[in-house]
């Protein structure tokens, strides 16, 4: 669901909500679901229309290497 509201989010349909429904997700779920893919989509473009790079550490992380850890404040 997350691609397909991505991708192509016109075809996005009844259907669709329902198959997460039939998962156990309730109206509030599937829209907490829309909001995080769309804000997902909203900082990814942002960041690539800015030419932002990952830092070095995240870019370990996302590649299977050392988990990021919380700052000590």
């Amino acid at each position: 669901m997350a691609e397909q509201l991505s991708l192509d989010p016109h075809q996005v349909g009844p259907a669709d909500w329902d198959k997460l429904r039939a998962h156990g997700f309730d109206d509030e779920a599937c829209l907490e679901l829309a909001h995080v893919v769309g804000i997902f989509n909203h900082l990814t473009r942002l960041a690539d229309g800015f030419g932002l790079e990952l830092d070095p550490a995240t870019l370990t992380a996302s590649e299977g290497g050392a988990p990021l850890r919380r700052a000590n404040p």
